[in-house]
């Protein structure tokens, strides 16, 4: 399987109503380096499992609509949670009804998006495509 990781970050603001989240419950920010890996059976005719300037522009418009946002006001997430985990799943399927348009995003494998608030904590959500 071969694979290719695009990466960038976001900023957010965010609570997490519930008692097991403890002082998160309150509002507070989070900065996110997200990965985004694309997993692929074979290389294309280029030899590449996706463009990685296609790769990178599909990550940032996904991004630009949560940069900078209080997610406790944004649609998207109205009656959610929005734990590293659901965002991570979140973004996943956005880059994958964007990728999928493409040729390449076709052929796809699956992809994986990684959410690293620290270098010591992160959360991740893999999708993986059914073969056409």
């Amino acid at each position: 399987m071969f694979s290719l990781t695009v990466r960038r970050n976001f900023m957010i603001a965010h609570s997490l109503p519930r008692e097991a989240f403890g002082p998160a419950q309150g509002l507070h920010g989070a900065t996110f380096v997200t990965e985004v890996t694309f997993r692929r059976r074979t290389l294309n005719e280029d030899s590449i499992v996706i463009d990685i300037g296609e790769a990178g522009e599909v990550l940032d418009s996904i991004l630009a609509g949560l940069n900078y946002q209080n997610l406790d006001e944004h649609p998207d997430f109205a009656g959610k949670l929005t734990t590293t985990e659901a965002l991570a799943r979140y973004i996943a399927d956005a880059v994958a009804a964007r990728i999928r348009e493409g040729q390449d995003g076709r052929e796809l494998a699956g992809l994986d998006v990684t959410l690293r608030e620290t270098p010591d904590a992160w959360a991740a959500y893999s999708l993986g495509f059914d073969p056409r």
